[in-house]
C-alpha cells in the first residue's frame, strides 16, 4: 500500500506492507537514528514526532501515518546537537545507544512543557532506558539545557 507523509519537511511516498511497523520503514528510508533496542515499548529508542507527539515507532502501523508528518532526530540536527553539548558536557552520552530517542523527547519536553521541575522532567522521560549512565548526569544536562535556553528566550525578547 502507498502512503504519503512529510519526512523531515520532505513529502514522500512510500510503499508499506499492511503490517510494517514505522520503525523499519523509517530505518529503510535512511533514518538510521530510529533505532530498535526493545520491540516492546519500553526502552524509547525509537522514539520519533509524529504531528509533534514523541510516539514509539516500533508500535505505530506504518499504514497509520498516511498524511502525517513524521520527524526523526535527522530532521532536528541542529537543536539536537546543541542538546547534545550539554548532554557530553555532564558525561550523559556514554555509549551513545539510547542518545537519539532520549534527545527526542527532551526536545519534545522542551516544546511542551514551560520550565517543568525536576518531578516532572523524570516522569516525561520515564520511558527511556539507559545502561550506562545512571542519569543523574543527564538530568544535570536537561536542567542547564532549559536553563540556557530560558535564557536564551529572555535575551531575545529584550532586543
Amino acid at each position: 500500500m502507498e502512503i504519503h507523509i512529510t519526512l523531515n519537511q520532505k513529502k514522500i511516498t512510500v510503499d508499506v506492507k499492511a503490517d510494517a511497523v514505522l520503525m523499519d520503514v523509517l530505518r529503510s528510508l535512511g533514518c538510521k537514528s530510529v533505532k530498535c533496542g526493545c520491540e516492546t515499548t519500553n526502552c524509547g529508542l525509537c522514539t520519533v514526532w509524529v504531528n509533534g507527539k514523541s510516539r514509539l515507532s516500533c508500535s505505530v502501523l506504518a499504514a497509520s501515518v498516511d498524511g502525517c508528518e513524521i520527524t526523526t532526530l535527522e530532521g532536528v540536527e541542529e537543536e539536537a546537537a546543541e542538546f547534545g553539548r550539554f548532554l557530553a558536557a555532564e558525561g550523559g552520552e556514554q555509549c551513545g545507544f539510547c542518545s537519539p530517542g532520549f534527545i527526542m523527547n527532551v526536545l519534545a519536553m522542551k516544546r511542551e512543557l514551560e520550565a517543568p521541575d525536576l518531578e516532572e522532567i523524570k516522569e516525561y522521560l520515564a520511558g527511556n532506558l539507559c545502561r550506562c549512565t545512571g542519569y543523574m548526569s543527564q538530568l544535570r544536562a536537561i536542567r542547564k539545557y532549559m536553563a540556557a535556553q530560558k535564557e536564551q528566550a529572555g535575551k531575545e525578547a529584550q532586543a
